[in-house]
């Protein structure tokens, strides 16, 4: 199923207001499932003296920012925003200002820093002949959104200005320094649908994930999966955001009151659900189905697109996400670096589907082709034993 409108109230615990704001490859091995010792939260995260309070603070304004653009351009969207990507992903002019805005929020908050991102976009398609029209229109809506929002005294982006944010973006990333990973719009088409989608940033010190920040414009403040219970809390909007050692919070998308988030306790499968992609061609949805039923799960999957999956999975609104991409498939960083500290500084665990933990020091792409598990810590140790089981079946049917 999709996303259920019914909702049902989060539980989570107050705290004080914050001020410093493809086909799966078979021949994989599974040479750690057979252990029964899984890594902790601390596995994506580094053990540091920095607070990273400031960095947590930009980070929040520039996501919150991006996104108060990518409503705006929704709420308007027509066929002709869409243009094609060589990985058949549509984009849209939000993309490219959407991070031109996070760039230029990170980069006035943190001046005296050294500054590198590794984004989706870069400006190639934008300095093309025919497409001044764009770049003009993405130029406004970034200026205009800045000017609305009335943190930042500055005087009008000139288009050049909007093409080297853009291209702040190009950042290889890797093991030494500090990295920003941005996704400006994850899940554009469920964006082009009018439904889920997130502004994913995280930020890479040395190699490891310290801090994430979900913006998630469409996904309800209460919990959804659940049809028969019913809540008159319809606003949506979330701002999810985590550091390393201190969990993951939520609050509303347009300001409040920020509240610790955990992910589900369920101890027993039977009463588990679980979340996959919304759109097949990203997830082979059969091969998901087929774990879930063999672990005992008897609800049917919740499809959502985007990393809002990992936000909704912080709070507890489902106990599982399988994802197991098509043959060739390579994971980006910038789709689940954010994602995956919101989940883990709730109290989960994310690996690949033989347990190790994901890598985010390679590059920008994943060094693993075998999928990606996230669950509680109760439900973990089952869950990959059903995954090797499932896969040495298909191993050897084929």
């Amino acid at each position: 199923m999709s996303i259920s409108r019914s909702r049902v109230e989060p539980i989570f615990t107050l705290i004080p207001k914050i001020t410093t704001t493809k086909h799966l490859f078979v021949s994989f091995f599974f040479k750690n499932s057979s252990s029964s010792t899984f890594p902790s939260s601390s596995s994506l995260v580094i053990s540091s003296s920095m607070s990273y309070d400031k960095e947590l603070a930009a980070a929040r304004k520039a996501a919150s920012l991006a996104a108060r653009l990518c409503q705006k351009v929704q709420k308007a969207l027509v066929q002709s925003d869409v243009q094609s990507k060589s990985d058949r992903s549509p984009v849209t002019v939000a993309d490219y200002g959407s991070q031109a805005l996070v760039s230029f929020a990170l980069e006035r908050e943190l001046s005296s820093e050294p500054f590198s991102m590794v984004a989706e976009e870069d400006s190639a398609d934008l300095r093309k002949d025919g497409a001044q029209e764009m770049l003009e229109r993405i130029t406004k809506l970034v200026n205009d959104t800045i000017a609305s929002d009335g943190l930042y005294d500055v005087s009008t982006l000139s288009t050049k200005d909007v093409l080297t944010a853009i291209d702040s973006g190009k950042s290889k990333g890797g093991p030494n320094g500090r990295h920003w990973i941005l996704d400006p719009i994850d899940g554009t088409k469920g964006f082009l649908r009018g439904d889920q989608y997130a502004i994913a940033l995280a930020l890479l010190d040395e190699g490891k994930v310290v801090l994430g920040v979900l913006a998630c414009p469409n996904l309800p403040l209460a919990t959804f999966g659940n049809d028969d219970q019913q809540s008159s809390n319809n606003e949506v909007g979330c701002l999810f955001f985590a550091k390393v050692g201190a969990g993951t919070y939520m609050q509303p998308l347009g300001g409040g009151l920020p509240a610790k988030v955990h992910v589900s306790a369920v101890e027993n499968p039977e009463a588990a659900s679980f979340f996959e992609s919304y759109e097949a061609a990203h997830s082979l949805h059969d091969l998901s189905s087929s774990i879930a039923k063999k672990l005992g799960v008897k609800a049917p999957p919740v499809r959502i697109d985007s990393q809002a999956k990992y936000g909704a999975l912080s709070r507890g609104d489902g106990a599982i996400y399988l994802r197991f991409p098509h043959k060739g498939y390579r994971e980006k960083i910038w789709d689940h670096a954010a994602g995956c500290i919101i989940v883990t500084e709730a109290g989960g665990l994310a690996t690949d589907a033989a347990g190790n933990p994901l890598d985010f020091s390679k590059g920008k792409y994943l060094d693993l082709d075998t999928g990606i598990i996230v669950t509680n810590q109760k439900l973990m140790p089952l869950l990959l034993k059903v995954v090797r089981e499932t896969m040495e079946e298909i191993a050897s049917s084929s």
